[in-house]
């Protein structure tokens, strides 16, 4: 019964389940049934509002479909006409749909949009492909577009490839193609396209690339060229890449193949082609190229507009430009003579811009040699400026803390950094001065002034000075081989000329530009450029590195940038090689930047791929060479002018007025005190004076030592070594050196240095101290040091050094220099008004060298502070 009972049981519960299902299913059917339903009518209604979209875009702009070939104009600030435009800025001759052969119109649809005559605008499956991969790989970048939304983003639209556009421009397409047959859609295509180079439209491209002037005759390879084009305009045209140039050929002529179009012969022979550009192509380069592609680049910025938009609706854009600067530019630069020769057919390159510093007006730039519409542009590419940098990173912000000046003393002596990792070094043959003036640093390029003055500020005033100059620096730059212009990324001609800039304009920082203003075919303004002028250092600041950067100019790293009756200032700028296995003094970058009163202008030469067979061989004074010619004829006609002073400078430059020469300088070497004595004219009340020693272990001067008196004893020389002196006048009280008075030698020879004094022998008997006629010297019986009544000095046997009554001095018998008792001929703590010996460093004992990693280094104490950074190679 039980078993009977529970098979029962369940199935009587089992007829529930079952209707309920059905109810399930029932209620899931018209719920499907209802969002199929409301999709479809959302789909109707989509497509309506779409339709509708379009519609009114192509109602609003339906001029544009008849009104294409309205050129705007590039004027100068006069109106004068530099430059009829189209898109891209280029020649078009428009040509009918009957004009243009079956064939290229049939290559076109086979590549681009091989379902063009079956559509209706939009390719619903190439919009599916789309998706997915914009979904799938996370970008936008699948093209879909039909040939009609292709002439749709041209007319109406921009290049930004976003769903929202892409929605758009559909939108416009379908609209387009209830109004326009295929064929008229494919003739505004084929008058439209970009082929680069400045060419619009397929008759225009063939007689620039070709020399073609009838479509008619063209061949299967010259087509497929064309056809491969406007994928990438730069990359696949066959004269600025024709490798690119190649593959693409061999890509449409297969495609080409598939459709039917061509034979496997004639596709053969067609990838076997060989292209030559005709001599009217590479002579085209039009006038004023790198300016022309930079104002387009800046008009689409300051409008908003797409480059079709701005460049066909009949604009006018006035230009800065200024047309003597542009053609004295491209002139230089079409002269080989001003270029290094190449060892093959890969050509040194540069480029050049010049700047109106007073208004950030670009007035003339080119961005290579032979420089075409479209091609790599030099101006506003990054590259290594090396010693250029260093009025940006170190003497301009040093300038700005008010507590250096172009007078002041900097340190110029080998000193390594960051615990050792880092030793920079002045350039080979150049040797160190020891202390040097900061003019003079930046005169002669020396390496090691600026690593140590940059670390006496911090490396963050610099980073902060460049910042407010316009250059941002990578957070990898935050270490002292910014001083040489190691940077991460690098700088640009632009960026450079807009840094010198501030200083020739008095500390003023204007933003570069080409634009003055943009009016519509109506003649009414839709842009004008407004000043955005900031005070980004004084005006003391801007005048003392200009006033340095000019003697870099006149008896620096400069001097091949003079122009006659005009005043200059700049700075050159070299980067080591730097390729591991390569030894050699060439170069990777050369520059020069400078201005006049009235312009600034950068230049950069080199190659875009440096290696062990492409390098610069020469110095920067060809960059600056280059500037010279550029800019002379430039100004050519312009009335000269000077930099202005700022007020209270000249009193400054009074109270800062450094010393005298030293006049008279003599020396001689003395067997009794075995000393070289120099002996010189004084100078007046106030000037100490420096004593500069070469030879010995020194192949290079260093300072010696310091004196209150205008002679000095040197003890510390050596049997069979010549030594070479030169003294200065130093002024403490406005921290000031002379330059260095005339040098005098003096050679010791063994036999000029007196033997050792003989302990036997015993002073005579009226006490007097008198040397034997050999030259050696007599102590008493007992040995001890007793000075003799007429106060010569006698050393002690055990060869101590006592200082006599009178503070003369007397050498200890290492030859080192120690001072009397009174101070003569020791300098005392820097800010007492006397002198001190520099050896006499805070941490340093009397005697002692700077270690490979003290940061402040064994000099006299010029320091402002110790910030620490950590280095690279500069090169």
């Amino acid at each position: 019964m039980r078993s009977k009972e529970n098979t029962k049981a369940p199935q009587k519960s089992g007829k529930r389940p079952r209707k309920s299902r059905k109810r399930r299913r029932v209620r899931v059917f018209l719920w499907l049934g209802f969002v199929l339903l409301f999709a479809v009518v959302c789909a109707v209604v989509g497509y309506l509002l779409v339709i509708l979209n379009g519609e009114r875009i192509l109602s609003q702009n339906f001029d544009k479909l008849t009104n294409i070939g309205k050129s705007s104009l590039i004027v100068d600030a006069s109106g004068n006409e530099l430059k009829t435009l189209s898109v891209a800025g280029g020649n078009r001759e428009y040509v009918s749909i009957s004009e243009i052969p079956k064939k290229v119109q049939q290559a076109f649809v086979a590549v681009e949009d091989k379902r063009f005559y079956e559509h209706g605008g939009v390719d619903i499956w190439g919009i599916g492909r789309a998706l997915v991969t914009d979904i799938v790989e996370r970008r936008k970048a699948e093209g879909a577009s039909t040939i009609t939304q292709q002439v749709a983003r041209r007319l109406f639209l921009n290049a930004d490839k976003t769903f929202f556009r892409k929605g758009t421009e559909a939108s416009i397409a379908l609209a387009m193609e209830n109004h326009k047959s295929k064929d008229e859609i494919l003739e505004l295509y084929l008058n439209l396209i970009d082929f680069g180079h400045g060419q619009l439209g397929i008759k225009s491209a063939a007689k620039y690339y070709f020399n073609i002037d009838d479509l008619n005759d063209l061949n299967t390879a010259q087509i497929a060229i064309l056809v491969g084009i406007p994928k990438a305009q730069n990359t696949y045209n066959p004269v600025s890449n024709p490798e690119k140039s190649l593959e693409r050929r061999g890509v449409v002529l297969s495609v080409m193949k598939e459709q039917g179009l061509i034979t496997e012969q004639e596709e053969q022979e067609a990838a076997a082609w060989k292209y030559t550009p005709p001599a009217s192509t590479k002579a085209s380069a039009s006038k004023y190229a790198t300016f022309i592609d930079y104002v387009k680049q800046e008009a689409e910025q300051v409008t908003g507009y797409s480059e079709e938009q701005l460049l066909t609706g009949g604009y006018t854009i006035y230009t800065t430009i200024d047309v003597n600067a542009q053609k004295a530019l491209e002139s230089v630069f079409a002269d080989d003579n001003n270029f290094e020769k190449s060892k093959d057919d890969k050509p040194i390159q540069g480029s050049m811009v010049i700047m109106d510093q007073h208004n950030g007006e670009l007035k003339a730039m080119i961005g290579g040699r032979d420089y075409q519409s479209g091609n790599w542009n030099r101006v506003d590419k990054q590259r290594q400026a090396g010693s250029s940098f260093k009025p940006i990173a170190v003497y301009g912000p040093a300038f700005e803390t008010g507590d250096w000046f172009p007078w002041s003393q900097v340190q110029d002596q080998k000193v390594c950094y960051d615990n050792g990792k880092y030793c920079p070094s002045n350039d080979s043959g150049e040797g160190y001065l020891g202390t040097t003036t900061v003019t003079e640093a930046l005169t002669d390029s020396r390496n090691q002034p600026a690593v140590w003055l940059l670390n006496q500020i911090g490396v963050q005033k610099g980073i902060d000075f460049a910042s407010k100059l316009g250059i941002q620096l990578s957070p990898a730059d935050r270490n002292l081989a910014i001083a040489l212009g190691g940077l991460t990324d690098g700088v640009s001609p632009l960026q450079m000329a807009r840094a010198y800039g501030a200083f020739a304009n008095g500390g003023t920082l204007q933003d570069e530009h080409s634009i003055l203003k943009i009016t519509n075919s109506e003649g009414k303004s839709i842009y004008e450029y407004k000043s955005k002028a900031k005070q980004v250092m004084s005006e003391k600041t801007a005048y003392y590195v200009t006033e340095a950067l000019k003697s870099v100019v006149t008896e620096g790293t400069g001097v091949k940038a003079k122009i006659s009756g005009r005043t200059v200032a700049g700075k050159t700028g070299t980067t080591q090689l730097g390729i591991p296995g390569v030894k050699s003094s060439g170069n990777r970058d050369i520059w020069f930047v400078g201005y006049t009163p009235e312009w600034t202008a950068a230049v950069w030469m080199g190659y875009d791929q440096t290696d062990k067979d492409h390098y610069v061989k020469k110095s920067s004074g060809q960059a600056a060479a280059l500037f010279s010619k550029v800019m002379s004829a430039a100004l050519k006609g312009q009335k000269k002018q000077s930099f202005p002073k700022p007020d209270g400078v000249d009193q400054q430059e009074e109270q800062a007025k450094a010393p005298d020469p030293i006049q008279g300088l003599m020396a001689s070497y003395d067997p009794v005190q075995v000393s070289v004595e120099l002996n010189w004219a004084p100078s007046p009340e106030g000037i100490t004076y420096k004593i500069y020693r070469k030879g010995g272990e020194d192949a290079d001067f260093k300072q010696l030592a310091e004196s209150a008196e205008p002679n000095f004893s040197d003890l510390s020389i050596l049997p069979d070594m010549t030594y070479t002196y030169y003294v200065t006048a130093y002024n403490a009280t406005n921290q000031t050196e002379s330059a260095p008075s005339s040098q005098v030698s003096v050679t010791v020879t063994s036999d000029m240095v007196s033997p050792p004094p003989d302990e036997t022998q015993t002073p005579p008997p009226d006490g007097s101290q008198s040397p034997p006629p050999d030259g050696s010297q007599t102590l008493p019986p007992d040995g001890s040091q007793t000075p003799p009544p007429d106060g010569s000095q006698t050393p002690p046997p055990d060869g101590s050094q006592t200082p006599p009554p009178d503070g003369s001095q007397t050498p200890p018998p290492d030859g080192s220099q120690t001072p009397p008792p009174d101070g003569s001929q020791t300098p005392p703590p820097r800010g007492d008004g006397g002198v001190q010996d520099p050896s006499q460093s805070p941490g340093l004992d009397a005697g002692a060298s700077p270690s490979p990693d003290d940061t402040t280094g064994a000099t006299l104490g010029f320091g402002k502070g110790k910030g620490r950074g950590h280095l690279k190679d500069a090169g």
